[in-house]
């Protein structure tokens, strides 16, 4: 008998707004929220470019936003987090979030802005794997997360260190400060540990997963975008990951983070054990995804888990690591958008139906397009 359910549906882009909701009805959101508490949409931007596959869909976005008020989940926040790799302001404009959210009544908070919410101290109930010796006892969370819904909104995608990227892994910057690369060489661990956490501090947990264009490749940002024309949702957050992680070709009790999760009883890992509802027959598909390699990727196997992975502590825990910065903003933004992946998103824009919705969505909404012209702007 099956433990964990995911819902799954085909969708276009005539429908996909309405499909979301659909989705949301199959998979018990309504059941698995706590309807008297604030809803935090926590969408992900692993790049502030818009490349296709690599960040929450506007339409995901709107399709979750409408599906939540539609449940009776008036009161919504989005939170956003920024990494070495992405700026969160620019990330939020070019993937059409502003418009969508200040359209639905929607506040955009950021957890390192010190007037939105404050870092506090928290002490797990529940064993922690690596967390706790990592950061040395003293693990922080943002202290809006405390007593609220998460509703995370990763997208259908490989990545460098954990083979996929979905549900589980969405937690990861919400939750984690800045110093959060400290864990990269136990990331499986980790995701683990959060999960744990989230379970603790949170009324309810929900995921809306969107493979309308899924990424293959040496994710979570520089990938070749498929369509897929997939939604997938669950208030299961380690089943989610591992319809999805079948789906792309990978047997997901294979994959560390899932099989560790799905052994401490905190989700179902393993798809004999997990009913699909909707277009079922989708869930049977390999898409044969690979994780590729880039100079990049290459760089990160050295730094986490190669030869001078003991030199971590002195390089990424001092001032050092702010060396690191310049270096990843240089080749993704400089050398790796205006020079490859811009031209896959303009082929994507002009070429795919999901591309010219994402066009729709940034006319309706102004969006800043001269910075898609090159290297960052403020």
């Amino acid at each position: 008998m099956a433990t964990a359910r995911v819902a799954l549906l085909t969708t276009r882009p005539e429908t996909v707004l309405g499909d979301y909701q659909r989705l949301a009805e199959l998979a018990g959101m309504r059941s698995a929220l706590d309807p008297g508490a604030t809803t935090i949409l926590k969408d992900n931007i692993s790049w502030h470019f818009p490349l296709p596959s690599a960040n929450t869909t506007p339409w995901q976005m709107e399709g979750s936003i409408l599906a939540l008020r539609e449940a009776g989940f008036q009161d919504v926040a989005c939170v956003q987090n920024r990494t070495v790799v992405t700026n969160a302001f620019k990330g939020t404009d070019l993937n059409g979030y502003w418009p969508i959210c200040e359209a639905h009544s929607v506040p955009v908070l950021f957890n390192f802005r010190p007037k939105e919410m404050h870092w506090v101290e928290y002490q797990p109930k529940g064993k922690m794997l690596v967390l706790d010796r990592i950061f040395e006892g003293h693990i922080k969370v943002p202290d809006y997360f405390l007593g609220k819904n998460v509703v995370h909104l990763p997208t259908c995608k490989t990545h460098i260190y954990t083979t996929t990227t979905g549900a589980m892994k969405n937690a990861f910057g919400g939750l984690l400060s800045e110093k959060r690369h400290w864990t990269h060489s136990w990331i499986h661990e980790t995701l683990v540990d959060l999960l744990v956490i989230q379970r603790e501090i949170h009324t309810g947990l929900f995921a809306f997963m969107d493979g309308t264009t899924s990424g293959n490749g040496a994710g979570p940002r520089i990938m070749t975008p498929e369509t897929k024309n997939v939604i997938l949702a669950s208030a299961d957050q380690v089943a989610i990951d591992a319809v999805a992680a079948r789906m792309m070709g990978f047997d997901p009790m294979s994959i560390k983070y899932i099989r560790l999760a799905h052994d401490a009883g905190l989700g179902v890992g393993d798809p004999r054990e997990i009913e699909i509802l909707g277009d079922t027959e989708v869930a049977e598909q390999n898409w044969g995804f690979k994780v590729g390699k880039t100079f990049h990727s290459f760089l990160a196997w050295l730094s986490w888990y190669g030869p001078t992975r003991h030199l971590q502590k002195l390089i990424f825990h001092g001032p050092l690591v702010a060396l690191t910065y310049p270096f990843s903003e240089i080749y993704h933004d400089y050398y790796r958008w205006p020079t490859k992946e811009r031209h896959i998103f303009e082929r994507w824009r002009s070429e795919s139906p999901w591309g010219r919705l994402f066009d729709s969505y940034r006319q309706q909404g102004h969006l800043a397009g001269t910075a898609l012209g090159g290297g960052p702007k403020t």
